[in-house]
């Protein structure tokens, strides 16, 4: 499968060529300071078939797990675009949000739900995790 998107203004550019692994609907309070008030939605592919055009500003933050994890937004329009944890780095998120199509993108698990606030949403089909889950399996 071929995955192509940005950001809003156009000078981020990303191709991945490779299925998503997994997408998760994050409720951690770092997500919420990123998705404005909501979860994010993240939809993880194998690092290596991920290609970026345009330089990112990373962004750097401890979890609640202690790992670092990293946070690429476009400098000009300020689109949060990736995130990746240090601790496995063979695996990097993009943000649905910045795909070109969004059906991609479609969750299956929501994850931190014990962080969202009460008025949060969650679907009634997608499995929910109080916290963060084991990663998932890596694919070839």
């Amino acid at each position: 499968m071929r995955v192509t998107g940005g950001c809003l203004c156009g000078e981020i550019r990303y191709t991945i060529e490779g299925d998503p692994i997994t997408t998760r609907v994050c409720w951690c309070r770092d997500c919420q300071y990123f998705g404005a008030g909501s979860g994010t939605v993240n939809v993880t592919f194998s690092s290596e078939k991920v290609q970026i055009e345009g330089q990112l500003h990373d962004y750097v933050s401890k979890a609640d797990s202690g790992n670092l994890t990293h946070r690429g937004f476009c400098p000009t329009c300020g689109t949060p675009v990736t995130t990746q944890s240090e601790a496995r780095p063979h695996f990097l998120a993009v943000r649905a949000g910045t795909l070109d199509d969004p059906e991609i993108g479609k969750p299956d698990l929501t994850i931190w739900t014990s962080s969202a606030p009460s008025w949060a949403c969650f679907a009634d089909n997608l499995p929910q995790e109080a916290k963060q889950p084991p990663p998932p399996a890596r694919r070839a």
